[in-house]
């Protein structure tokens, strides 16, 4: 027997008459009450590019809905663009925005009491909001990216968004003209679509086609391109296979397949907020993951994709080359990758699989053979010390040495470290601390992709150490560690640190630490206050006091930190 629909509960329950009446001015008939009420959700916006061009995707898959039996019922979700945000109060609310992107998912599957529901999203909070939500439905489910986007071009040179901040520091250090920086600036976003690189928004896409919660492709395509839109219908046209199987999220989003995701991850140069928000995927999905099972899949697994920001291609050359399924191809058949967990197609990844080749084509060099990979280990490191004592992320990718030792350059917010920067005022050796923008500090934990480019411009990319306990864009690369975790606004020791201290990141030992005896650092604790907070009403208010910190996701609903009274959980 047919399992029933749960939009019964609504059209055919104990107030069927009135609730009926609402759907008929919908435009509903008779024999639309016994079929699937299918939400999509969508992040449609002229924000930004990123979510530009989201609509074709979400009309394609309701008529897919509707073809298949089922009834479309689309809702709106809200995006932040952080390249647009970046430097800005504005950044302070991309990651509030990934929470109130899972509360809309949530509250709109669970308050009209859908069947399943369809998300598609762009940019970077739209990924992990749209996954949070499905996941606390938990009703069939399925994710649709909404596509990378197409480089730019100046001088022959393919361009991003990274390529304008990089464009930044370049002309502060006198190493490029006006013009060319106002050239890069206009041309570097061409169209709609995510930032091109193996930034945050492409890893999580990534990370969700590994999960088994997106058709497999369908991550790296870029959204221009038909076969963007084909896959949108064709994913509704999944998710009501697994309407009929009762096939949810949580069946599928399991340890394993986390574990999946996270090699993906590592495999491709992913984005270190991929730690922050696969920790928060798997706290909705009430999946045991730590911020160390990070670094136990690191030391197994290789960078095999040659991907920016710190290598050469973007994700559309990802794409021809094979994409993710030939990633994971190469790390099932090396033993890395769980081949049993079950997709949302209602096959297993193995099987899924079974067709893509074994080793990448010859005509390409952005996937790599294990045995030619670019680096033994995975690129994000999961370090602690004094500074860290419930650790931090580093992304070591594209460093000659990931350890420095120098003395502390100390910065209260992101803007005078960008001063500083611009100035000539950093020199190689120096390590930057930047606190205070934590998730409670910030509040919001804002990216430092201003100052970490700005870096990379002025040259001092591998040779000046950057630590936050805020975030870094997926685009950031260099000697940077983020997340640090307890952050300052709660009294971690980074807020402790002097200028001039001597500072230690060692990625080869997972070492984070301030090379000052622990007396000194009680005297310092014992004089520290608390900042007043920086939003006292609203959303960010909200988010400052309900937070958990980022070694666990920088959620909301962690109660159980909240009741254990550690205030430097949140």
């Amino acid at each position: 027997m047919a399992k029933p629909l749960r939009s019964s509960n609504i059209t055919q329950g104990v107030a069927r008459a009135p609730n009926r009446s609402m759907y008929y001015a919908l435009g509903y008939t008779e024999s639309d009450f016994d079929k699937p009420m299918i939400g999509i959700a969508n992040g449609q916006s002229t924000i930004t590019p990123c979510n530009s061009g989201l609509q074709p995707l979400a009309d394609a898959a309701a008529a897919a809905v509707k073809e298949a039996g089922g009834n479309p019922q689309m809702f709106g979700t809200p995006t932040i663009s952080d390249g647009m945000a970046m430097g800005t109060e504005g950044m302070k609310y991309s990651l509030v925005s990934r929470e109130v992107i899972a509360d809309c998912v949530e509250t709109c599957v669970q308050g009209q009491w859908m069947d399943g529901v369809l998300v598609i999203g762009g940019c970077d909070k739209n990924m992990p909001g749209g996954m949070m939500g499905m996941l606390r439905a938990n009703v069939p489910s399925i994710y649709v990216y909404g596509g990378t986007i197409l480089p730019g071009s100046y001088c022959g040179q393919d361009l991003n968004i990274v390529s304008v901040f990089e464009a930044v520091g370049e002309h502060a250090a006198g190493r490029m003209s006006e013009a060319d920086l106002r050239n890069i600036e206009t041309h570097a976003i061409p169209c709609s679509g995510s930032c091109g690189g193996m930034y945050t928004a492409n890893t999580m896409s990534s990370a969700f086609e590994a999960l088994g919660m997106s058709l497999p492709y369908s991550s790296t395509m870029a959204n221009v391109h038909q076969e963007k839109t084909d896959s949108a219908a064709e994913s509704a046209r999944a998710l009501l296979k697994a309407v009929a199987l009762d096939l949810k999220p949580r069946d599928i989003v399991t340890r394993k397949s986390i574990e999946n995701a996270v090699a993906v991850v590592m495999a491709t140069g992913g984005s270190t907020n991929a730690v922050l928000h696969i920790l928060a995927i798997a706290h909705a999905a009430e999946v045991e993951w730590t911020i160390d099972d990070f670094e136990r899949v690191r030391r197994r697994v290789p960078v095999i994709c040659d991907l920016k920001p710190s290598g050469k291609y973007l994700v559309v050359d990802f794409h021809r080359a094979g994409g993710v399924p030939q990633v994971m191809k190469l790390l099932l058949n090396a033993g890395l990758l769980h081949g049993d967990c079950i997709t949302i197609t209602g096959r297993t990844m193995a099987e899924t699989l079974a067709d893509v080749p074994d080793v990448p084509r010859a005509d390409q060099d952005v996937i790599r053979t294990l045995d030619k990979a670019l680096y033994a280990q995975g690129h994000l490191a999961i370090l602690k010390g004094n500074l860290a004592e419930r650790g931090a992320v580093a992304k070591i990718t594209g460093l000659k040495n990931p350890a420095i030792t120098g003395p502390a350059r100390v910065f209260n917010d992101e803007q005078s470290a960008m001063d500083a920067i611009l100035a000539g005022k950093i020199h190689a050796g120096d390590v930057l601390i930047l606190r205070y923008l934590g998730p409670k500090g910030g509040p919001g934990m804002p990216e430092m992709l201003a100052p970490t480019s700005a870096l990379v411009g002025e040259g001092l990319g591998d040779s000046v150490g950057l630590i936050t306990d805020g975030r870094f864009s997926g685009g950031t690369w260099g000697m940077v560690v983020g997340h640090v975790a307890p952050e300052a606004a709660v009294g971690g020791t980074i807020a402790l640190v002097e200028e001039g201290d001597s500072i230690t990141i060692d990625a080869h030992r997972q070492l984070l630490q301030v090379n000052v005896s622990e007396e000194v650092l009680a005297a310092r604790r014992a004089s520290w206050t608390p900042p007043a907070p920086r939003y006292t009403r609203g959303v960010q208010a909200k988010f400052a006091f309900n937070c958990s910190d980022a070694s666990t996701g920088a959620v909301l609903d962690r109660f159980e930190d909240r009741a254990a009274g550690d205030s430097r959980k949140g």
